[in-house]
This record gives C-alpha cells, sequence and structure tokens, in this order.
C-alpha cells in the first residue's frame, strides 16, 4: 500500500524532513523505534528512526541526510508524492522511566531520533538537558524543537560558530559533569566516533550511558548482519536487539574497525564505477 507525503523541508544542505501519513505506525510507535521504507519496487530499503508522530493526524516524520542514491531520491520527493511502503514500528523502544536528570545529547543527524526520547523523558518526570552538536551553526537542526520541550538546551559547533566551542564530549565534561551537577543518565545518538567518545568520558564518571546504533542498520531484520555489534561480549544486531545498548558494553574498537573496512570497499567500489564511465577496466 502507497504511502503520500504530507510535508517536507529542508532543514540544511544535506537534511530533510519528510511527514507520512501513517495513522497505523502513529499510534503504535515508540521512542527509538524505527521504520522501513522503499521508494518504489525495485528500491533498497532503508531504515530511519522515527523523528516524531502525531497520533490523532495519523502523521510519522523522518529526518534524513541525503548520502546515498535512496535518500537522494527521497530527498527530491515533493508534498503529495507516494512512496511504495513503509513498515513499523521495528526495533525495540527506549526503556523510559523517571531516572532524575536525563542528559540527552544528538550529533549531526543523530539530533533526530533523540527527538521522541527526549519527550517520553520529559513526559515521564526527568529533568532533560539537551546538547545539541554539528559541525557549524548552519548544521544545527530542531533546535526549536528541543527548547519548547527540554529543559535546558546546549548548542555545541566544532568550528565555535554558535555556543560551546568544541565536541560533544568536552561540552558534557565541562559543563555538567562537575561538582555541583548530578546526571542521572546520559543518552546519546550520531556518529560512532562520538558515541564512542561520550561513553570513554562518561565511564570516567560512573554516569550510566545509552547508545543508538541505528545509523549501523541496514536492512533492519537481522539478516544481512551489517549491524552486528558485540555486547557486553556477545553478539548483537542492531535492528533487532536494539538500536539502543549500554554504551559502557559496546565495543566500540571492533565496531570502528568494520565500518572503516565497509567505507573503504565503497571508496574501491565509487573507484571503479568511475573508471568504468570513463571506458576504462
Amino acid at each position: 500500500m502507497s504511502v503520500r507525503i504530507l510535508e517536507r523541508v529542508q532543514l540544511s544542505e544535506m537534511v530533510f524532513k519528510l511527514v507520512f501519513e501513517a495513522p497505523l505506525i502513529a499510534r503504535k510507535r515508540k521512542a527509538g523505534q524505527f521504520v522501513i521504507l522503499r521508494i518504489h519496487e525495485k528500491g533498497e530499503r532503508v531504515p530511519l528512526t522515527i523523528a516524531d508522530a502525531d497520533t490523532e493526524a495519523g502523521t510519522v516524520t523522518v529526518i534524513f541526510q541525503a548520502v546515498g542514491k535512496s535518500t537522494r531520491q527521497l530527498s527530491m520527493l515533493s508534498v503529495g508524492d507516494e512512496i511504495l511502503d513503509l513498515v513499523g514500528p521495528l526495533g525495540q523502544p527506549t526503556h523510559i522511566e523517571k531516572f532524575g536528570t536525563v542528559c540527552c545529547i544528538g550529533g549531526g543527524i543523530g539530533v533526530a531520533p533523540m527527538h521522541p526520547i527526549m519527550q517520553a523523558m520529559k513526559a515521564a518526570g526527568n529533568e532533560v538537558i539537551a546538547i545539541l552538536g554539528a559541525r557549524n551553526k548552519d548544521l544545527i537542526i530542531m533546535e526549536d524543537e528541543f527548547r519548547r520541550r527540554a529543559d535546558e538546551v546546549l548548542i555545541t559547533t566544532d568550528d565555535g560558530s554558535a555556543g560551546f566551542h568544541g565536541f560533544l564530549n568536552l561540552a558534557l565534561e565541562e559543563t555538567y559533569l562537575k561538582p555541583g551537577r548530578k546526571i542521572d543518565l546520559v543518552v546519546a545518538i550520531g556518529p560512532v566516533p562520538m558515541m564512542r567518545a561520550i561513553t570513554d568520558m562518561t565511564a570516567k564518571y560512573s554516569v550510566p550511558t545509552v547508545v543508538s546504533l541505528n545509523a549501523v542498520m541496514v536492512d533492519g531484520t537481522g539478516m544481512c548482519g551489517g549491524c552486528r555489534v558485540i555486547v557486553g561480549g556477545e553478539v548483537k544486531y542492531a535492528c533487532v536487539d536494539g538500536p539502543e545498548f549500554d554504551g559502557h558494553k559496546v565495543d566500540f574498537k571492533s565496531l570502528g574497525e568494520r565500518q572503516r573496512t565497509y567505507i573503504e570497499q565503497e571508496k574501491q567500489s565509487d573507484e571503479h564505477y568511475c573508471r568504468c564511465l570513463k571506458g576504462g577496466n
């Protein structure tokens, strides 16, 4: 059954928001879960974490970065266009309870999947601190949405063009992991190196930390093995066992090595494709 696009917004140079008409998913979804979409019958399966949902309107919002063929195609669709299908909600929902003070950290596009988690944590009675980071001020997304819900919002940029000048782990330590401030839980979503830096930092202060490995998911069913990760010495799959895990138990070293292998393979594939276009072998 095709799914219609009700709203399209470009948030930054390569980041887009689409609102789909999906009442069943909107009613069932919980914070931390994701959907899988296909644009057409020959299109690949694209897992995207739900950034927001409206049960009354029957809508589901996804926010994505146009980095590959499918997401570029998705970014070119308009209001009124339809995609082939949207499946969900999938994955294990975020564990929500009243922890006390929860620090929600989103890096880059990781800000989007953090949004429903922040909402749920606040609704459960927690004090919520949000730290949103990007390379520069033009890449910060959803700041207004977080300011409407969170008790405190800190913006960080790598180049110092807005807010705290520096990386997210340093902003966390220098602003909140100090005498007089107590953080009961940290939730971090973003690039794997960023989440590793956050968990290394919170381990020093014995602060429980949850990370979301949604960025490493591929087919969303556990069949491809692309999101395989070692957690506490056991093999897990982000799409079926997660995407969220205890950050202090994730083997980031092996995960990072595997990601670098994939990146190198993609570079070689792109180089071969370019040579073919030029008439080479």
